[in-house]
């Protein structure tokens, strides 16, 4: 074989191979779009408590093993039947009640942290994924009740015992009733 011959195989075989990475790479990207769009739409079902009781990190995580066919539907207590039968209409399966070794499904509560017996450890900020905590080292901390999701993280590292959960929307008037001062006596 010559060169003469050889040379027009050469660049019709690097035009096709040239070709076939092009439309591979297109595809990729396509396919790589289409399942962040899918992550998205199981994230926003999500109750976003980033509790870890679905043992993943957070939402977004799960969210991604789902739509990997990593996990299923099932594994999240906080999002409770509504989200598991939501997750069952955008996947198209067939809805199960939530699995128990998860944890309870519960309705939803808030972290209250007694502002008397709270020490100032600030071991409890760091805890909670949302920074729904404020305080500082040897001063007293509190929560901000509209951003606790609940997920109940807080809980284990306070050394005294000094928060509660209580339910959502109640944090307001269990608040109120710890601050109220007995009348002065005349």
């Amino acid at each position: 074989m010559n060169l003469e011959q050889l040379l027009p195989a050469v660049g019709a075989t690097a035009a096709l191979a040239l070709a076939l990475g092009a439309a591979l790479g297109w595809i990729a990207s396509t396919l790589r779009q289409d399942a962040d769009a899918l992550v998205d739409r199981i994230d926003s079902l999500l109750p976003q408590s980033q509790c870890g009781q679905c043992l993943y990190p957070g939402c977004r995580p799960y969210a991604q093993a789902i739509a990997a066919g990593e996990a299923d539907i099932d594994r999240c207590p906080p999002g409770g039947e509504a989200t598991v039968r939501a997750l069952a209409a955008l996947l198209d399966r067939t809805p199960r009640p939530v699995d128990p070794r998860y944890g309870a499904t519960l309705p939803p509560r808030v972290a209250l942290i007694d502002e008397d017996r709270c020490i100032g450890c600030a071991l409890c900020l760091p805890a909670c994924p949302v920074d729904a905590i404020v305080g500082a080292p040897r001063l007293m901390h509190t929560v901000i009740a509209q951003q606790c999701t609940g997920c109940e993280l807080c809980l284990p590292p306070c050394p005294v015992d000094c928060i509660a959960m209580v339910p959502a929307g109640h944090a307001a008037a269990a608040l109120a009733r710890s601050a109220r001062v007995a009348p002065a006596s005349a």
